[in-house]
């Protein structure tokens, strides 16, 4: 009886070490708070110290300021941790424009932010990962990037498809080492970030139903949702699964 009641209680992420970057609001923070609530030891980042500091109080996150696009404050991380078994990349940004709305400013920030700082995680924690033949990497994709073209969102979309990329190159090339490497493609997701992004068009009420009106269900996705599949593919549920890109949009691809 005393052991059946201990697996029941047990989490899905039991033991499991995990570093997250954007964690302090979004999709970022559901996915800690939903690892923490099954069982994990999380390292939650961001540059948003105020924010953060918002998740100390829960039980299984410790959090840290670091700037993933800076390889010294990635690297001094990454010595912080005997070992890591899943990398959460989550820290993004969305330009909004086509190719001629953006310059050169835009391109370098949105590649610096959105494919770089994935570069810089991986590199310094994928070593970690190796020495011990067992690791789970997990990169923040979109499906606006080489699944679907999207109006307005050219080197977004560039960037995400950078992503699938690089998931796909890592999970080849270290498969038979026991790496597994897959990554999230969201569709809409209702998040501080996407509201602001909305408030800050020149009509935010109009900006809104345009978000709304390519939503097939009548809805958005919420962070936490996201954070359930990320449970999943942090889990060893998904222990067979690797280089493939899981898309949770509503539909909106179709």
């Amino acid at each position: 009886m005393s052991l059946c009641f201990e697996r029941c209680i047990m989490g899905r992420l039991d033991g499991k070490v995990i570093v997250l970057s954007a964690a302090a609001q979004g999709i970022g923070r559901a996915a800690a708070m939903a690892f923490a609530k099954e069982g994990a030891q999380v390292t939650a980042t961001d540059i948003n110290r105020e924010k953060l500091q918002e998740l100390d109080s829960i039980q299984g996150i410790r959090t840290k300021v670091v700037d993933v696009t800076k390889r010294d404050q990635v690297e001094a991380l990454a010595m912080e941790h005997d070992h890591v078994d899943v990398l959460f990349n989550v820290a993004g940004f969305v330009h909004h424009g086509t190719i001629l709305d953006c310059k050169e400013d835009d391109w370098d920030f949105t590649m610096n932010t959105n494919v770089r700082s994935m570069y810089l995680m991986c590199k310094a924690f994928l070593p970690k990962m190796l020495a011990k033949k067992s690791g789970n990497i997990i990169n923040m994709a979109s499906v606006a990037s080489s699944i679907k073209g999207v109006v307005n969102r050219c080197v977004y979309s560039t960037s995400k498809a950078a992503v699938i990329g690089l998931t796909k190159s890592i999970a080849a090339d270290f498969i038979e080492q026991g790496i597994r490497c897959n990554c999230v493609c969201p569709g809409t997701v209702d998040t501080p970030s996407l509201r602001g992004r909305i408030q800050a068009q020149a009509d935010p009420e109009q900006a809104f139903k345009d978000f709304m009106a390519r939503q097939k269900t009548g809805r958005m996705c919420t962070a936490e949702e996201v954070a359930h599949l990320c449970v999943y593919l942090a889990s060893d549920e998904s222990a067979y699964v690797t280089g493939t890109e899981h898309i949770i949009d509503g539909g909106w691809r179709l």
